[in-house]
């Protein structure tokens, strides 16, 4: 299996690698009962998810009545204590996942993580999840500072450089993603079932996949 094409595959986290949605939609509606707001419905959630953390929060008070910059900092704090607390209630791989990343790892393939949720929130639930010893390096939105994060190439470039890629691919299900690996160079396979912020053959990756079985065939094809 030493012909596989890349030998380091990078993953974006929420609706790319790990389904999050439940988890976070508890937190961001908790967030928004402290201050009074109407809950977002859960299967609304997804399309807020995206930008990190705080673009979620942002996005859901400006559905429920406006964005108040004044309290935005405390509150998204209060969101991200209660996330933390609950964070692998619901989360798990999405189908398909563990048969992906064991096929990967049996082709030699280093797996890595770039995500814009924070490193260490990032970190936390792979624990939680008994993910983090197969993960190569795991890079959060925080890590190189916030105004490094995706759509910007910094955390694809700084994967590729800590994990010594000769050839790595990324992927991922928002225009953040598409676009910090297009910047950086790299090819790029969307995933139909994440929290897609533009319909996913829209977000202009070099390949569009329904499930995790068509991850290695489909690297295989672009490689």
């Amino acid at each position: 299996m030493a012909d596989f094409p890349y030998d380091v595959v990078g993953f974006d986290l929420d609706g790319t690698l790990l389904d999050t949605a439940l988890d976070l939609g508890h937190a961001l509606n908790h967030a928004l009962a402290l201050i009074g707001r109407p809950i977002i419905p859960l299967e609304d959630v997804r399309g807020l998810i995206g930008g990190g953390t705080g673009q979620m929060l942002r996005s859901g008070l400006a559905r429920t009545g406006g964005v108040d910059e004044a309290i935005l900092p405390d509150l998204t704090e209060k969101l991200i204590g209660f996330y933390e607390a609950n964070i692998a209630r619901h989360t798990a791989l999405y189908p398909g996942g563990e048969a992906m990343l064991a096929g990967l790892e049996a082709r030699g393939v280093k797996i890595a993580v770039a995500t814009n949720k924070r490193e260490a929130l990032a970190r936390r639930l792979f624990d939680e999840l008994g993910l983090t010893p197969r993960l190569a390096t795991i890079i959060g939105g925080d890590t190189l500072g916030l105004d490094r994060a995706k759509p910007k190439p910094d955390m694809l470039i700084e994967m590729v450089r800590r994990t010594g890629a000769s050839n790595a691919a990324f992927v991922g299900d928002t225009t953040y993603d598409i676009g910090a690996a297009r910047a950086a160079g790299l090819p790029v396979v969307a995933v139909s079932f994440g929290f897609c912020d533009l319909p996913v053959h829209d977000l202009g990756a070099d390949a569009v996949i329904d499930h995790f079985d068509e991850l290695i065939p489909t690297l295989e094809r672009l490689g």
